[in-house]
């Protein structure tokens, strides 16, 4: 199975950019992993919050193939622990899946066309985070949850 994180704009602050580079190395010995930083929008300053959910759906539902599951990290999504979703990874791993994307959305959520589409729903938090600060912690987790199913010692 394959893994993709895909997010909305880039991350420009240097020290999450150096921790998010340290998890992404780390997965890259567990599962076939791909992070994909889609451009920010052109002109975004003068959509409305509904015009920008629509043009940033169309660009990520691009990055899902007919075979790939989706996944939105959403606050009105499922709350797992860590073994929890490490268990989510194994039943998708399970289930013969081909590709599983999961999607950090921008400022405003996701359209109605990207829920549409979506398998899933998690949640990392009750807690709102900036978007840049949830693609390190995601990843983070992701690493965890594959050492969690690989009996190594990172979760305690």
């Amino acid at each position: 199975m394959k893994i993709k994180l895909v997010v909305v704009a880039r991350t420009d602050a240097d020290y999450l950019k150096a921790g998010l580079d340290v998890y992404l190395s780390r997965l890259k010995h567990y599962v076939s992993f791909e992070y994909i930083e889609l451009p920010g929008l052109r002109q975004a300053g003068k959509m409305t919050s509904s015009e920008m959910k629509i043009k940033e759906g169309e660009v990520l539902l691009k990055q899902v193939d007919s075979s790939g599951i989706l996944v939105l990290l959403d606050e009105q999504g499922k709350e797992y622990t860590s073994v929890g979703f490490s268990e989510f990874l194994q039943q998708q791993m399970n289930s013969g899946a081909k590709t599983l994307v999961f999607v950090i959305g921008g400022a405003y959520g996701f359209s109605d066309e990207v829920y549409k589409r979506a398998k899933f729903k998690v949640a990392l938090s009750r807690l709102t985070f900036s978007h840049q600060m949830v693609r390190l912690f995601f990843a983070e987790q992701l690493y965890r949850a594959f050492t969690i199913l690989k009996g190594e010692g990172y979760h305690h």
